[in-house]
């Protein structure tokens, strides 16, 4: 059974930061892509960052560079994004996914060909 577990959300003040951890299971991950994205309710969802877990590669939102980083552990099936300098715009659930590697990271951050879901994770951000 595929299954992408968020964890690490929380409350944080404006400034702050918090590491996001997706932890993988049932598919073969050096194989896939693996992307953050973000939704606040009636709102649309969000690319935040995707990695390769085959090449490291990344691709990341304009509204996040310089302040938020993705990376990978492949022994341990699972992906992080530390996010510093947090804004009260960040807030929103957090969500990862997976994608078929010939996706890219690009396409993956643009939410094509996204295969499987986690819950999400809530992020608050206060000012």
């Amino acid at each position: 059974e595929v299954q992408l577990v968020e964890s690490g959300g929380g409350l944080v003040q404006a400034g702050g930061s918090l590491r996001l951890s997706c932890a993988a299971s049932g598919f073969t991950f050096d194989d896939y892509v693996i992307g953050w994205f973000r939704q606040v309710p009636g709102k649309e969802r969000e690319g935040v960052s995707c990695i390769s877990s085959s090449d490291g590669s990344t691709d990341n939102a304009d509204s996040v560079k310089g302040r938020f980083t993705i990376s990978s552990d492949n022994a341990k099936n699972t992906v992080y994004l530390q996010m510093n300098s947090l804004k009260p715009e960040d807030t929103a659930v957090y969500y990862c996914a997976a994608g078929l590697a010939r996706i890219g990271t690009s396409y993956c951050r643009m939410g094509y060909g996204m295969l499987y879901w986690g819950k999400g994770t809530l992020v608050t951000v206060s000012s």
